[in-house]
């Protein structure tokens, strides 16, 4: 790994680095030597077509999934592997636990504890990981509930909250934890048309108000029109075309881009 440093360091340290990396299943290739480098505060959404490595991407940031070339930096510091006797080998567990406090994410099933109510399910990280007391994590709790719109929620449980109340529950959750980086899986795919637009409004606000670095993975083009500093449009495990929203979906330059843009548009 020494073609690798230990650290990325400078004025320009990106807040997420992907460098080289290569995603195998078997003979299948999904990630084949990515290079991305997402700056501190941008919104970057990712589209393409199915088995285009998209997901992936976020599954690797989670550490939800191994790779098995290149290095993935976070905040400038290694997030794959870690240092030793001066040069990076694969990071343990223990690293890797470290590392990802600093991200959160949103799936596309929300994936709330059943058991506990909204309130709980926003504290449950704070407390048992962070180590946060109790009253401190409630106010947080309640804080982050009330800017998704929730907080007349926080005493029902997730079977009793509709599915975009749910995911706006899960979005609190995750920002519960001060993650630098926040990741979004298709948040919106589950959702029934009519409350698509309360989860997007969520997420908008979060682009408005705070400094999160985001990569969002989403199918909703016009979400993305509205929301990204960039757009990278991904096909056979590569970044295939990215620029600006307005000139990458309104003047994409390869074909791959336009067959995949004007197929989405059709299908809407």
């Amino acid at each position: 790994m020494s073609q690798y440093p230990l650290r990325l360091e400078g004025d320009s340290v990106p807040m997420v680095r992907f460098q080289n990396v290569t995603k195998r299943y078997g003979q299948l290739t999904v990630l084949d030597g990515l290079n991305l480098d997402v700056a501190e505060g941008e919104m970057v959404t990712i589209i393409g077509p199915s088995g285009s490595g998209k997901t992936t991407v976020l599954r690797m940031l989670m550490t939800l999934e191994e790779i098995d070339e290149g290095v993935i930096y976070v905040d400038g510091d290694p997030l794959t592997h870690m240092e030793k006797n001066g040069r990076l080998v694969r990071a343990n567990a223990a690293h890797m636990r470290r590392m990802r406090a600093k991200i959160g994410m949103c799936f596309q099933h929300f994936n709330l504890f059943p058991h506990m109510t909204a309130l709980g399910n926003c504290m449950e990280g704070p407390v048992h990981v962070l180590g946060m007391p109790k009253k401190e994590a409630e106010e947080r709790a309640l804080e982050l509930l009330d800017m998704v719109g929730m907080a007349h929620k926080s005493d029902q449980h997730p079977s009793r909250l509709s599915g975009g109340q749910q995911q706006r529950v899960a979005i609190a959750r995750a920002l519960a934890m001060r993650p630098k980086v926040m990741l979004f899986d298709e948040v919106t795919s589950a959702l029934d048309p009519e409350v698509i637009s309360e989860v997007t409004g969520v997420i908008r606000s979060l682009v408005d108000q705070h400094s999160l670095t985001m990569l969002m993975v989403t199918h909703q083009i016009g979400f993305a029109r509205d929301i990204s500093d960039r757009v990278c449009f991904f096909y056979g495990g590569r970044i295939e075309e990215q620029g600006a929203p307005g000139i990458l979906l309104d003047s994409p330059q390869k074909d791959r881009t336009r067959q995949f843009l004007s197929a989405v548009l059709e299908a809407n």
